[in-house]
């Protein structure tokens, strides 16, 4: 599976919409860096956050996931408290090709605070913005920027088109555009 250069994911996000909205070039202008690479995509985090908290003592269970344990937040910049966790989605809406899957991995500014960000990856021929989840494993609050650079986006190209893609098992995250909570 080669990676994928900036010239092919150019390419692609013009004819294909892969990307949306694309910036071709690394934007900086003091902030956390987004858009084109050379070997990937640099993603933005929304404005949309849910925070975890504690207030009503649940437990997290991926089978029985309610949102009372969440606080929603629409902000420019949020405080992640020490040792938690939040969720949020990406400004970039994704249409993903039938040959490729794609890996991310969060940028080294964040990492080097303490912040780890995950995103599984974007099998083939899914859509839609993706949820990212968001770890603070320090002892102290984190900020996140609304809009700025969360963490890059690989593209991997398979040698052969794949027998079933996402669209065709008609995934249960496929086309989501807002934070999407776990679902069975």
């Amino acid at each position: 599976m080669p990676i994928k250069s900036d010239r092919w994911i150019r390419k692609m996000a013009k004819k294909e919409d892969m990307i949306k909205p694309f910036s071709n070039k690394q934007v900086r202008n003091n902030k956390i860096s987004y858009g084109l690479s050379s070997y990937g995509y640099d993603i933005r985090v929304s404005d949309e956050f849910l925070i975890f908290t504690n207030v009503n003592s649940d437990i997290v269970d991926p089978k029985k996931f309610t949102n009372n344990m969440l606080k929603s937040i629409k902000a420019k910049s949020i405080l992640v408290p020490p040792n938690s966790f939040a969720l949020a989605r990406t400004v970039e809406y994704f249409k993903i090709p039938r040959n490729i899957l794609t890996l991310c991995l969060g940028k080294s500014t964040y990492a080097r605070c303490g912040i780890i960000v995950n995103v599984t990856p974007f099998e083939p021929e899914w859509e839609g913005h993706a949820t990212l989840e968001i770890s603070n494993t320090t002892p102290l609050p984190a900020k996140i920027y609304a809009n700025e650079g969360i963490a890059q986006i690989i593209f991997l190209e398979a040698d052969e088109v794949c027998e079933t893609s996402y669209k065709d098992k008609k995934g249960k995250y496929q086309k989501q555009v807002n934070i999407t909570l776990p679902r069975l």
